[in-house]
């Protein structure tokens, strides 16, 4: 019998990559604003080369934040501990620049303020939400495994089980299709800052990773055809900012679905819930992840638009790839009479205004299930069995 053959790949770093470092810092100072202030509004990036890093944006709130104190506590955690990986949280220079909201955002923003009375979006933009049942967390499987090769990285590295290697690293995932379902995996890449230690060269390091890492994640989906490739180019000592520039921001399809739902383009990082592009992009995942885990459909994406100052969603989109019996026009009156959709209703449904941002930059935004992540909650779903 012959089927079709689809390859598909995604991708993750590790809590050191530059970019990833960025966006720990930037929500573990919305994370400080909140704990002393529930109502601040921030929008902060982040960017990082050699031994500097740079705070800027704007924040507004009661709140007192030491921004020197904040991002050295991030590189701390991550493990930038020693001169050796490029950057240390000692040694490291910090410079900030931050001022308040601008009155022309935050007038649309608060309630009873702008023309319109109701909270309205910190900004214009549109979000998508996906969810698949291809996974058991509703997810697309090449992203779920990239991510669990680079957790795995943290771990052995920071467990001591691999103490050698370095806080920068990257993992790539190439999924077969086999009839529109996972198959096997077809590809492996896997990339890993280490030390310059000459008792540990490649031919070390490889085995190692392969044993301590790869096989413990992806054996069940792997077999004697699958192409593993560890440190392609022969070594990777110089990692960090010290190899390359990060910023706030720059990781969002690996914040997501991999690639394979759409992306608005709006990062997460840095932004309070008053910003749509945090907020209604969890929401969208929410209704996505509940519409799937319901049964209405095996594929799910959504797409919501606003325009700032105005509560309202300018517009609803949905795609079910041809995976439900209900008409599109069905879906969307669902969502309507069941999911938060206003920037007021989503924060608080989602308990949006808790400081837990920090642990969402890295390892993606969806797909964990863990307590803070409310929006991967499916509550709602056995409400919305009635409409099977």
């Amino acid at each position: 019998m012959t089927y079709t053959k689809e390859l598909f790949t995604s991708e993750s770093v590790t809590e050191g990559h530059p970019d990833k470092i960025c966006d720990q810092i930037s929500d573990a100072v919305l994370d400080e604003c909140l704990r002393q202030d529930i109502n601040s509004r921030a929008a902060v990036e982040t960017a990082t080369k050699n031994g500097t890093i740079w705070v800027l944006g704007e924040i507004t709130t009661e709140g007192f934040v030491d921004f020197d104190d904040v991002t050295r506590g991030v590189l701390k955690k991550i493990g930038y501990t020693t001169t050796d990986f490029g950057i240390d949280y000692e040694n490291c220079g910090v410079l900030c620049s931050i001022v308040p909201q601008t009155q022309d955002i935050s007038i649309g923003v608060d309630a009873d303020r702008g023309e319109h009375k109701e909270q309205g979006a910190g900004d214009q933009g549109m979000m998508f939400g996906y969810a698949c049942n291809e996974t058991p967390v509703l997810m697309p499987m090449p992203i779920v495994y990239a991510h669990r090769l680079t957790q795995r990285l943290a771990h052995v590295r920071k467990e001591k089980i691999l103490p050698k290697l370095g806080p920068d690293g990257k993992a790539q995932v190439t999924v077969e299709y086999k009839q529109g379902k996972p198959y096997r995996i077809h590809t492996i890449v896997v990339s890993t800052q280490h030390r310059d230690d000459e008792s540990y060269t490649e031919k070390k390091l490889r085995p190692d990773i392969k044993k301590y890492v790869i096989e413990p994640v992806a054996n069940k989906w792997m077999d004697e055809e699958t192409i593993i490739h560890i440190n392609p180019t022969g070594k990777f000592i110089k990692g960090g900012p010290q190899a390359d520039a990060g910023l706030t921001g720059r990781k969002i399809i690996v914040d997501t679905y991999g690639g394979m739902g759409r992306h608005g383009g709006g990062a997460f990082s840095g932004k309070d819930p008053t910003k749509v592009d945090r907020s209604a992009a969890y929401a969208a995942r929410y209704i996505a992840k509940n519409m799937v885990a319901a049964g209405l459909a095996d594929r799910f994406e959504v797409q919501i638009s606003y325009a700032i100052g105005i509560a309202e969603p300018l517009s609803l989109w949905v795609n079910t790839f041809n995976t439900s019996d209900l008409p599109n026009t069905k879906i969307i009156k669902i969502i309507r009479e069941n999911f938060p959709l206003t920037p007021a209703e989503i924060i608080s449904h989602l308990k949006l205004k808790r400081p837990i941002y920090q642990k969402t930059a890295t390892y993606g935004h969806f797909g964990r299930e863990e307590s803070e992540f409310t929006w991967e909650n499916t509550e709602i779903a056995e409400d919305l069995k009635k409409y099977l």
